[in-house]
């Protein structure tokens, strides 16, 4: 059974019922082990007091608040739970909006939203009412030492809670903006017509991080003393011609041209043809 990230209740109105959190996704990539040049032998972090310039132990660590140069404020973990609030144990839903009202930039991270055994008829009750309203949930939520603004929102069966930034979280200083040109109505005309060919159901199965793949088969040419396969990467021309270059890619996407997202890709220089095991 996967670990619970939360435990408490979901306060909707004067119901409350229980309910279990459970991570949602999690990015997958190649780990890598850090090594000793010399010998290839593991290398571990170590916790180091500078003052005594010696390594100490997890155990001799204490969480401290800088409030002036070398000067903290010890903070003890139970200390921290005593000050938790409300929201640590209940989820109180405060608004309900539009399912299409928040801003996706606003999404951190998703949670499984699971019913406790003896709570299925409020949590259906209230799966229900938002698919049938078309509404998310806002509510709010202290988990990992901060409390979140959330939204809950049916999926498939069942409620699933994104952790929202709070705006002053969000970096609107790197946000660019649009140029300051024009475009003819015969470019938006193409434009239009390249989005409509290649319009299609999301389909998130079909696509693969080839990064990995290409860092797997790396180690394992590296493993069997194979030549490394090299990914050529491709030219990027600046568009001179808007138009032209706008007619060859509805060319390319018309109907009878190579669909497959491979023949898009960069050519690989030639080498072994093994995959990675």
């Amino acid at each position: 059974m996967p670990a619970t990230v939360w435990k408490g209740y979901l306060s909707f109105g004067l119901v409350s019922f229980p309910v279990r959190l459970f991570s949602a996704a999690r990015a997958e990539t190649v780990h890598f082990h850090m090594l000793h040049k010399k010998d290839q032998s593991r290398v571990k972090e170590v916790w180091y007091c500078v003052e005594e310039d010696k390594p100490i132990t997890r155990a001799d660590i204490e969480k401290g608040y800088e409030i002036s140069k070398s000067k903290y404020v010890v903070v003890e973990d139970e200390e921290l739970k005593k000050i938790a609030p409300a929201t640590a144990t209940t989820m109180d839903i405060l608004q309900f909006v539009g399912n299409d009202e928040v801003d996706p930039i606003y999404f951190q991270a998703s949670y499984y939203v699971t019913a406790e055994d003896k709570s299925a008829k409020p949590y259906v009750l209230f799966l229900a009412a938002l698919t049938d309203t078309k509404q998310d949930a806002i509510a709010k939520i202290a988990m990992h030492n901060r409390e979140h603004i959330v939204l809950i929102r049916p999926s498939k069966g069942g409620l699933v809670l994104h952790t929202l930034y709070y705006p002053d979280e969000l970096h609107k200083a790197n946000r660019g903006e649009a140029p300051k040109t024009k475009y003819s109505a015969k470019e938006l005309e193409l434009a239009r017509s390249l989005v409509n060919h290649l319009k299609a159901p999301f389909k998130p199965q079909e696509f693969k991080d080839e990064y990995r793949e290409n860092v797997e088969r790396l180690i394992a040419q590296k493993r069997k003393g194979q030549k490394i396969t090299e990914i050529q990467q491709p030219r990027q021309a600046p568009v001179i011609d808007l138009m032209e270059a706008l007619k060859r890619s509805l060319k390319a996407s018309a109907p009878g041209a190579s669909k497959d997202p491979g023949s898009r890709a960069p050519k690989k220089k030639a080498s072994g043809r093994n995959k990675a095991a």
